[in-house]
């Protein structure tokens, strides 16, 4: 008589017991798949640990065993791990859980992501590495951050990449290590100029002078630029005739640009500004000699001392009218001058070549004008509305005595 159907499935599963109906037509599938060597992921539970072996149960009767040098730490009975199948041996087939990590990383690989690979020779044009089992090609522009002239260095090395561009139809993999090296860096940098302020005294070495300035390795990976103008109180035209490469210097943070990746450093403001007590060192109508600096239409720069110039306008120039201060001056001419104005706050200096009546300082006039005050200031000398005449006489006649 037939079975009735309810009946018969219910012998069938009772002849299977715990036997997934699925895996029956599959699992000769499965070992010819791993009989064939084709590279995928089997996941596996441990069955047990025997010294250096550890049983794995793959599905219904296929076992397999994995050294156990290749877990991090030893594995508990019920763990469920992914394996890739090596070869057959004596009714078990080989796994290996560190190619089946290897092949995980693959699977999981994109453009930009890190990869730890290993580098296996050298070409012409770079580097050969290996990811797991899978070439990969680094351009030796991308090896490191500047110019490595020994590439042959780096074999047999397990660096850390990015992936540039990964085609797994043609199993090729570009790889960088200088983008990681870059990261680190801008990961240090960031990290360093959150710990600063501007205003901040740091010292650091000269690596590199041009004419515009200085560049100053501060550490942590940040570089600055000192500019010609923050060099000195005293103006700087070419940096490289004040300072030099390798030089240890003390310089201020002035400013923090771009997060971090442009410093503006200076040294001038941790030296002694002479523009400091300047009202006490230069008081009103004092004369000193200084050094015309530089040349203007409207005047000329004249520099009392280092880093303190002041300006002598043309109109001081003479008792005639000047019409360039070049007609009459030239740089580097020292004159004696008499200080007209001081503005510390402004860092301004106004200077004249004319005493106070007017006379240019070093003149015959100015030494008449200097014995008419000494007549006037005698005791019981003539009101100031005496005729000159006179006294302009008289001041000659003491000349000539004397």
């Amino acid at each position: 008589p037939m079975t009735p159907p309810d009946d018969l499935d219910r012998e069938i599963a009772d002849a299977l017991g715990d036997v997934d109906l699925q895996s029956i037509g599959s699992e000769e599938e499965d070992r010819q798949e791993a009989a064939s060597g084709g590279e995928r992921l089997w996941k596996g539970v441990v069955a047990g640990v025997h010294g250096d072996d550890v049983i794995v149960e793959l599905g219904p009767r296929m076992q397999g065993v994995a050294s156990l040098r290749e877990f991090d730490e030893a594995p508990s009975v019920g763990e469920s791990h992914e394996f890739v199948v090596r070869g057959r041996e004596d009714e078990l087939w080989v796994l290996s859980l560190t190619a089946a990590k290897e092949l995980a990383a693959w699977a999981e690989l994109t453009e930009g992501s890190h990869v730890k690979a290993r580098v296996t020779g050298q070409n012409q044009g770079g580097l050969e590495l290996k990811i797991g089992s899978h070439g990969a090609f680094m351009p030796a522009s991308q090896v490191a951050i500047g110019h490595e002239a020994d590439l042959s260095a780096f074999i047999g090395q397990t660096v850390v990449c990015e992936v540039l561009e990964i085609d797994r139809k043609r199993d090729r993999v570009v790889l960088s290590r200088r983008k990681v090296l870059e990261e680190e860096r801008a990961a240090a940098r960031s990290e360093a100029v959150g710990r600063l302020e501007p205003g901040s005294k740091l010292s650091g070495k000269v690596t590199r002078v041009e004419p515009f300035g200085a560049f100053v390795d501060i550490g942590g990976g940040l570089e600055g630029l000192v500019h010609v103008s923050q060099l000195a109180h005293r103006r700087v035209e070419d940096a490289t005739t004040e300072i030099e490469v390798g030089q240890q210097v003390d310089v201020m943070l002035l400013e923090i640009k771009e997060g971090g990746k442009r410093l503006a450093l200076g040294i001038k403001q941790l030296l002694p500004d002479p523009w400091n007590d300047l009202e006490e060192r230069y008081p009103g109508d004092r004369e000193v000699t200084g050094k015309v600096t530089r040349l203007a239409d409207f005047g000329a720069f004249v520099e009392l001392e280092p880093g303190l110039e002041g300006l002598l306008h043309v109109s001081q120039l003479g008792r005639d009218r000047v019409r360039r201060a070049g007609d009459v001056l030239s740089v580097g001419e020292e004159v004696t001058v008499r200080i007209q104005s001081v503005d510390p706050a402004a860092r301004r200096l106004s200077l004249t070549r004319l005493d106070t009546r007017g006379a240019v300082l070093g003149s015959e006039e100015a030494v008449d004008s200097e014995v008419i005050e000494k007549n006037l200031a005698k005791p019981g000398s003539q009101p100031l509305g005496t005729n000159l005449g006179a006294l302009f006489k008289k001041a000659l006649e003491d000349k000539g005595q004397g």
